[in-house]
């Protein structure tokens, strides 16, 4: 088991690769210091803090190793969100390594909810008590040794374009009611895996957005509204872009579960219809609400390189068994559709 010391030195070697790598990507259009320290206090607290910059950054590192660190404001804050969410070649992010130890304990992750909350509740699941005495990253590497001794890493993982996937809606969606703009939250509903590569697992979260509102015309035509799917947050840092394509309509219609709920108050509703449509869907105003957990297909909309958990053989049962041509009705996804 890796000593705390131990630990911390690697954390500091972490933070320091990646503050350099940072400083060769900057863009001309950074955000503020404080923008970057609300999303890194969102990612840990669920929460933003109250305060100054300088104690409320103090905090976080407190909290997160026991200490605060050296360097400048920026180049402190930046490290943490690589430690957070990016990871380097070698060494996966935190949030990484957290989402394949929920995966591990209940095949699913905690996405919506905060880094301290998720390792509380693994505490719980595992040992049976929340031990807060420790800082956050140090609990997380202790609960990851006693899963998985063999520790976690990740490696690139080449998803493919049209691979398909079940998910379902985590809001009600009304028609009459939708603007521009609002958002479209929906969650995995199965396991994501490209040979024998964890990907993403139920629970990780899918974005949309309302693109297109038309108000009632004439001749009694209803309002509509156009919906459109914008990507995928797997387990690792890179955001894979989706649609609601040809592939996702077949495999719904192969999904006995999908077409049970689809059919009584929104599969009717979908029009793939021309190109242009291929990114979302559309409603009728006049129609039934969507409900919260009503399940869909979708799909990817393009080859992209992704990183994956190389899951060991010894948890290899967690996994669904590949399909070469369709899904299976409970949302697993084993082998990708090349």
């Amino acid at each position: 088991m890796i000593g705390k010391r131990g630990l911390l030195c690697a954390v500091l070697v972490f933070l320091f690769i990646a503050g350099m790598a940072t400083a060769e990507e900057v863009t001309t259009e950074e955000p503020t210091p404080f923008q970057i320290l609300e999303r890194v206090e969102g990612i840990i607290y669920g929460e933003v803090r109250s305060g100054g910059l300088i104690p409320r950054l103090g905090q976080v590192e407190k909290d997160l190793f026991g200490r605060e660190l050296p360097g400048s404001i920026a180049e402190r804050q930046q490290a943490l969100l690589n430690f957070l969410e990016i990871g380097t070649e070698v060494q996966p992010s935190m949030l990484f390594k957290l989402g394949v130890a929920e995966w591990a304990v209940a095949q699913r992750v905690m996405a919506q909810k905060d880094a301290k909350s998720r390792i509380e509740a693994l505490e719980v699941q595992l040992e049976g008590e929340r031990r807060p005495e420790g800082a956050l990253a140090m609990r997380l590497e202790r609960l990851v040794t006693l899963l998985l001794p063999e520790g976690v890493t990740w490696s690139d993982v080449n998803l493919p374009a049209n691979t398909t996937f079940r998910v379902r809606f985590l809001d009600t969606i009304t028609p009459k009611l939708a603007r521009v703009g609002d958002r479209v939250r929906l969650e995995l509903d199965g396991t994501l895996a490209v040979d024998g590569n964890l990907v993403a697992a139920s629970g990780c979260l899918i974005s949309g957005h309302v693109e297109e509102v038309k108000p009632p015309r004439s001749f009694g035509r209803a309002s509509e509204v156009k919906f459109a799917f914008d990507h995928l947050k797997p387990l690792g840092p890179h955001e894979v872009p989706i649609i609601l394509g040809e592939e996702a309509k077949k495999a719904a219609e192969t999904d006995t579960a999908v077409m049970a709920a689809a059919g009584a108050s929104f599969f009717g509703l979908v029009l793939l219809g021309p190109v242009g449509l291929a990114g979302g869907f559309l409603v009728r105003g006049d129609e039934k609400e969507i409900p919260a957990g009503t399940p869909i297909y979708l799909e990817t909309s393009q080859d992209m390189q992704v990183k994956g958990y190389p899951v060991p053989e010894g948890l290899k049962g967690l996994l669904p068994q590949p399909q070469a041509e369709t899904v299976e009705a409970s949302g697993d996804v084993g082998g990708v559709k090349q």
